[in-house]
């Protein structure tokens, strides 16, 4: 393909993935360059478990994350959809910690973007079904980060490269993300 018939590149952007938990809150920042490259920029988990009541767990979850986009920067997020637990009460403190991290990012300006479990396991190992340590393996593989990685740090960067993959996707079709699903 001649360079005059080339399709111009995406631009590159620094995105948030965040795994929700009412204990602890994943965090991984990735940057994406034109050519699809990622780049490993910081990851780490918010453990709010120790506060005294669950509000104040909110409250961390919210002022921490505010705190790490005010100095990483990012200009997009994606975050992990609630998924069905079988314990009402746990599911019910996911979706709050959930809504405190949106609100988190939604008060720095940020536009959120939603992933179900499924769509970050197949996008990073290929699979639906793929396990936790398929996903922290791969995460390793895909952005060179040697050693271990905390399973709840691992999941907010597969969410990140998650968006990476489908903002290209959806670069490439020039369709919204919603058309994708059948109805």
């Amino acid at each position: 393909m001649s360079a005059s018939h080339a399709r111009p590149l995406s631009p590159g952007c620094r995105i948030l993935g965040i795994d929700p938990g009412s204990q602890r809150t994943g965090v991984g920042i990735i940057d994406v360059d034109a050519l699809g490259k990622l780049t490993h920029v910081f990851h780490g988990a918010l453990a709010v478990a120790g506060e005294d009541t669950f509000p104040l767990r909110l409250k961390r979850i919210f002022d921490e994350l505010a705190a790490i986009i005010s100095e990483h920067r990012p200009a997009e997020c994606g975050i992990e959809r609630v998924f069905m637990a079988r314990n009402a009460d746990s599911a019910l403190k996911l979706g709050q910690a959930r809504g405190a991290a949106i609100c988190a990012v939604v008060s720095q300006g940020l536009a959120v973007h939603e992933y179900a479990p499924t769509e970050v396991k197949q996008a990073v190992v290929g699979s639906g079904r793929g396990d936790k340590t398929q996903v922290q393996h791969m995460i390793g593989v895909l952005l060179g980060i040697k050693g271990p990685l905390q399973p709840d740090a691992a999941d907010a960067l597969a969410i990140a490269v998650t968006h990476a993959h489908t903002r290209a996707s959806l670069a490439r079709v020039c369709i919204p993300r919603t058309a994708w699903r059948r109805r």
